[in-house]
């Protein structure tokens, strides 16, 4: 119990608090009131002095935050880094992934980034070892050995050996497998020395015959037990292949209920062990679309990292980027010359006098370098003094006149016996192939020629070329770095029994295939060139065609492409050669 004194002194306790509260709450507001609410009229009297300070902070923040994101540019750089999944679409239909039957763009795609060959191009387009670790001739130019590299591997880990590069050439010798490259390696005699050693017998000198060694190799383990006669129809060339190449088998799929929207998504991954080392990207996918707006839409989506090939309607947009890469090969003007029209050398000559190469390159959106002949500058045997006829329009009608081409005051057209000079020309429906035909429709009219133009699409095209409906063929061709156009001018590839049959304009002339015929046997180039002139000399008078420019490759990539070199290639699918470094993702590095 707490007694009366303990009271009484809590309780003065609790008051000598209570005033020394009230004491200190008010000395606060007389200190609050002097130092504060008496001071606040003078600072209106150092607003200078405050602003100052203020704007001295804020400069200080704002330059420390300027130089902070200066140094972060200046050391942290965007990289490309490796990963993620590139698809790419292509017009047409995949039907075949095998390098000994695959034809097509799309199929050339696929089996390129699948399947490996002894020999590939390098960055200057010279040929190197792929596979191959080196390649040599002896001195009779019969006979080539081939080395190849260490611990190679196919995508099932199964070790890649010499075995299976004799049985790849020699599924393509046996005629029940009916490969197009038949007649290429017909004569050649291919036999494994060792597991990395193969030599090539050829029965005569072919100087071009190294290039043909970038041919996929096939695997001998998995298709040994099918007989040639039915590996064309083999599973393995469409959902099992097993090759060496940068990268392996995945999946296919089909999409689209229409044949408007159908479109085929080939799936494949990046093979671990490629000799090169692992590829950048994680995943390959090859769309190929049937129709060309389907393509375009899903690009204009952002669903493609890049579409290969111009189309009829240019790519745009704020992502888009546009890649040109020059081709080793020609666009011209194909005359079939056993069409009555044009069986007249004179009026081919006339009409090769008629167009002008300046204005139609000038016309084109990318600048072209021009084509003269049958031959590139880069190419043995080409010679400057010996090319087709130069634009000369008058002399162009002094042709015609003189092989009884007259025109018809009337209309402006020539004719002769009762019928008109009517031309009818085919090409492929894009861009640059109609501002070509556009300007040859003027300029030929200019010396009184009807010509029609008929835009195709690529396999209406493929089918008038292979059936040879047309008079003029507007077209590219794949010329290479060997000077051996066999291909493209010996008559014997007019034939129709021909497997390729790529002499466009059904051209025959004996002196020119005793040429051919003679160049490409000789391995000394000096020799090789003196074969080759009276080839230029009769192809100059005979104007079997009209050489236009070189043509360009056109690959549209949806943003960047990394190390996506633009350099001469010699054909499409040569984009491939360093696929294996193409990178998307990107990321913040200390540089």
């Amino acid at each position: 119990m707490i007694d009366q004194g303990t009271k009484l002194r809590w309780r003065r306790k609790f008051r000598r608090r209570q005033r020394q509260i009230e004491d200190i709450g008010s000395n606060t507001e007389e200190n609050l009131d002097r130092h504060f609410f008496r001071r606040l009229g003078r600072l209106y009297e150092v607003r200078r002095f405050i602003l100052t300070w203020v704007v001295l902070v804020l400069a200080l923040i704002g330059a420390v935050v300027v130089q902070t994101r200066a140094l972060g540019d200046y050391y942290l750089k965007t990289v490309p880094i490796p990963g993620g999944i590139y698809s790419e679409g292509i017009l047409g239909v995949y039907t075949n992934s095998n390098p000994i039957y695959a034809s097509s763009e799309v199929d050339v795609s696929v089996s390129r980034l699948i399947f490996a060959g002894l020999l590939t191009h390098d960055e200057q387009n010279k040929l190197t070892g792929d596979l191959a670790e080196s390649w040599s001739v002896n001195e009779t130019g019969k006979k080539y050995t081939v080395n190849l590299r260490e611990d190679l591997r196919w995508h099932d880990g199964k070790a890649l050996t010499a075995k299976d590069i004799v049985f790849t050439f020699q599924m393509i010798q046996n005629p029940d497998a009916r490969s197009p490259l038949f007649s290429s390696w017909q004569g050649v005699k291919v036999t494994a020395v060792d597991d990395v050693t193969v030599t090539f017998e050829l029965s005569s000198i072919l100087a071009s015959f190294p290039y043909s060694l970038t041919t996929g190799i096939i695997p001998q383990h998995k298709l040994n037990d099918v007989e040639p006669g039915e590996l064309r129809g083999s599973l393995f060339n469409t959902v099992e292949p097993v090759g060496s190449g940068p990268f392996k088998w995945k999946d296919v799929e089909v999409y689209g209920d229409t044949a408007a929207d159908r479109e085929q998504r080939i799936a494949l991954s990046a093979f671990d062990n490629y000799y090169k080392g692992r590829p950048k990207l994680n995943e390959f996918i090859v769309r190929a679309f049937l129709e060309e707006s389907t393509l375009i839409k899903s690009f204009d989506t952002g669903e493609l990292n890049g579409v290969a090939g111009a189309l009829s309607v240019p790519l745009t947009g704020p992502n888009t980027l546009e890649h040109n890469l020059p081709l080793t090969g020609g666009v011209m003007v194909f005359f079939k010359t056993d069409q009555p029209n044009l069986q007249d050398a004179k009026v081919r000559r006339a009409l090769t006098q008629a167009t002008n190469q300046k204005e139609i390159i000038r016309q084109l959106s990318e600048e072209s370098s021009q084509v003269d002949g049958p031959l590139l500058p880069e190419q043995v045997g080409y010679n400057p003094a010996v090319t087709q006829y130069a634009y000369d329009l008058e002399q162009a009608k002094a042709l015609l006149e003189e092989v009884g081409w007259k025109v018809d005051v009337s209309t402006g057209i020539r004719s002769k016996e009762g019928k008109t000079l009517t031309i009818v020309l085919n090409t492929l429906s894009s861009a640059e192939y109609a501002a070509v035909a556009n300007q040859l429709q003027k300029q030929w009219r200019e010396v009184g020629v009807d010509l029609s133009v008929n835009l195709l699409a690529q396999r209406d095209l493929q089918t008038a070329i292979d059936d040879r409906s047309y008079d003029v063929l507007v077209y590219g061709i794949v010329m290479g770095q060997d000077p051996d156009q066999f291909a493209y001018w010996h008559s014997t590839q007019a034939d129709i029994r021909s497997q390729r049959r790529l002499n466009f304009s059904n051209y025959s002339n004996k002196t020119v295939d005793s040429a051919l015929e003679a160049g490409r046997t000789r391995i000394d180039t000096g020799l090789r060139a003196a074969k080759y002139l009276p080839f230029l000399q009769a192809w100059r008078e005979d104007a079997p065609a009209i050489a236009l420019y070189r043509p360009r490759f056109v690959y549209t990539s949806y943003g960047s492409l990394y190390n996506f070199d633009q350099r001469s290639i010699n054909s499409p699918v040569d984009r491939f050669n360093f696929v294996e470094n193409w990178m998307i993702r990107t990321d913040r590095a200390v540089q």
